[in-house]
């Protein structure tokens, strides 16, 4: 595989900022950033959709945001709400947290409703479950992939960039072999360079979270961030 000319790569990137400290001012500049690299698209918490959308408008960045973050054990109705209000505010693509202790339970019935309830409060928007490997077996990886397919999402996710751990070659290849073309794959924490972003790629991912985005396309090292 021929490595992406830095525009394409580009636009394998969800150019991402979620601390919970980060301003307005901060936004400001991420939202710039993403216009002039061309990201896919910002990743902001749910109070800086609206912000992030108008800074954004004009442009052919997208509007991403999340629902259930960072633990997704929160109810099921609270996601729904979360989801319906980012949408109206501005956001295009949606990455929600699975409830992970759900999914440890076997309760795979509920993993499924609450993922197509998001998808239906979505409205067509793209939606990408965030698996949190680091916290899972390889079997609960496969079966979480499954329940995703099933549920008619789009994207499975590697990480919230908030945990023990984040995306790994082996957890993305993983997922790509178990949802085949069926649904996206996205690879999110602790990708800091161009090496580690093209490594990702190769295994499978088609999209990459991070806030090391500038440093990805330009070939500079990366912060130390986790995500």
């Amino acid at each position: 595989m021929s490595a992406p000319a830095p525009i394409e790569l580009a636009r394998y990137i969800d150019h991402t900022l979620l601390k919970p400290d980060a301003t307005a001012k901060d936004l400001q500049r991420l939202c710039a950033e993403a216009r002039a690299h061309h990201f896919h698209s910002v990743c902001v918490n749910g109070s800086r959709v609206e912000l992030a959308a108008s800074l954004l408008e004009g442009s052919d960045v997208k509007v991403c945001t999340v629902v259930g973050f960072p633990l997704g054990a929160m109810d099921s109705d609270a996601k729904r709400y979360e989801t319906e209000v980012a949408a109206d505010a501005g956001a295009a693509e949606i990455d929600m947290v699975l409830n992970i202790g759900r999914l440890k339970d076997a309760d795979h019935r509920y993993c499924i409703r609450e993922i197509r309830d998001i998808v239906e409060a979505a409205e067509g928007r793209l939606v990408k479950v965030i698996l949190e490997t680091c916290l899972l077996t390889c079997d609960e990886i496969v079966t979480a992939c499954k329940l995703v397919i099933e549920a008619q999402a789009h994207f499975v996710k590697t990480s919230t960039g908030f945990s023990t751990a984040g995306a790994t070659i082996e957890h993305v290849k993983l997922m790509r072999e178990t949802v085949g073309q069926s649904a996206g794959v996205k690879a999110s924490g602790g990708i800091r360079d161009t090496a580690g972003a093209l490594a990702m790629i190769e295994v499978g991912a088609t999209r990459l979270g991070t806030s090391a985005s500038i440093a990805i396309v330009t070939g500079a090292a990366g912060s130390s961030g986790k995500y």
